[in-house]
C-alpha cells in the first residue's frame, strides 16, 4: 500500500514534466483502470450473491460438475480482470509507458486456463481442442522467448555497468 502512494505521490509531482501526449495516456489508462474497477467490483459482488444464497437455499451443489466449472470460470475471470488493472496501474503512474508484451501474454494465457477449466469434454470438438492446444504452445512459446530476451538484455546490463576488477 505504501509503494502505491508513494507512486502516487510522484506521479502527481512529474504531472508538470510530462508531455501532453503522456498525460493523456495516463488519463485513459486510470480512466481503464476505474471502469475495470467497477466492473470486478460489480461481478465479485454478483458472484458473492450467487455463491452465498446458493449455497445458503442449497440450490447450489459445489461438487456438481458444471456448477463446479461455472463458479471457478467467473473466479479466474475476475483474477484475469484484476491482472489487467494491476498492469494499468504501471501506465497510470508512468513507472512502464507502455504495456509490457509478457504481461499481456501472461493475462492471454490466464484466459485460455480459465477456458479449459469451463470447457465441457463431451460438447468440444476435437478441432477446438487443437486449436486451444496450438494457442497455448504457441503463447508459451513466445511468453518463453520474450522472456529469454529480456534475460539476455539484463545480463548484457550488468556486465556493463558491473566495474571490471583491473
Amino acid at each position: 500500500m505504501k509503494n502505491h502512494i508513494s507512486s502516487w505521490r510522484s506521479f502527481c509531482r512529474d504531472w508538470n514534466a510530462l508531455t501532453f501526449y503522456q498525460r493523456f495516456e495516463s488519463g485513459v489508462a486510470f480512466a481503464l483502470t476505474f471502469l475495470v474497477m467497477l466492473v470486478v467490483s460489480v461481478a465479485l459482488f454478483r458472484l458473492f450473491v450467487g455463491v452465498i444464497g446458493g449455497l445458503v437455499f442449497d440450490a447450489l451443489n459445489p461438487l456438481d460438475h458444471e456448477i463446479f466449472q461455472q463458479v471457478f470460470g467467473e473466479i479466474m475471470t475476475l483474477l484475469i480482470a484484476l491482472e489487467f488493472n494491476h498492469t494499468l496501474q504501471y501506465v497510470v503512474t508512468r513507472e512502464q509507458s507502455v504495456i509490457q508484451t509478457k504481461v499481456v501474454l501472461l493475462i492471454a494465457m490466464l484466459a485460455l486456463a480459465r477456458k479449459f477449466i469451463v470447457l465441457d469434454l463431451s460438447k468440444t470438438s476435437a478441432d477446438v481442442l487443437l486449436a486451444l492446444a496450438a494457442a497455448t504452445l504457441v503463447l508459451g512459446v513466445t511468453y518463453w522467448l520474450v522472456r529469454e530476451r529480456d534475460d539476455r538484455l539484463l545480463e548484457i546490463n550488468r556486465s556493463i555497468s558491473k566495474p571490471e576488477n583491473s
